[in-house]
């Protein structure tokens, strides 16, 4: 478990791997969110709880999902963040798999 600086309460490392829906709005979706979804993510980091991420590529260089690791105290809190994400509420994301994660200490 991490322990974010100034926190007594231990944090669960996640990684997420989001793919985009298929049909023809979907890019558009994507770009109608971004901002916000950015934003939201911004507040993870400027609270400790954004390891990385970024978009997952097509062979075209196409965005077509998301990977990111992620802090939460708890699975239950990480879904109602997830809940309220722009990528979730705009219908961006279609496929959302989320799996316990631990950073190798190199």
């Amino acid at each position: 478990m991490l322990k974010l600086p100034n926190s007594l309460t231990p944090m669960q490392q996640y990684v997420l791997i989001a793919y985009d829906g298929t049909d023809a709005d979907a890019p558009s979706r994507r770009m109608a969110a971004r901002p916000a979804h950015l934003e939201n993510v911004r507040q993870l980091k400027a609270r400790g709880q954004f390891t990385e991420g970024g978009a997952v590529l097509n062979e075209a260089g196409t965005m077509i999902g998301s990977v990111m690791i992620v802090a939460f105290p708890s699975r239950a809190e990480l879904d109602a963040w997830l809940a309220d994400d722009p990528y979730v509420t705009g219908k961006v994301w279609e496929r959302v798999q989320v799996q316990p994660y631990r950073s190798a200490q190199v």
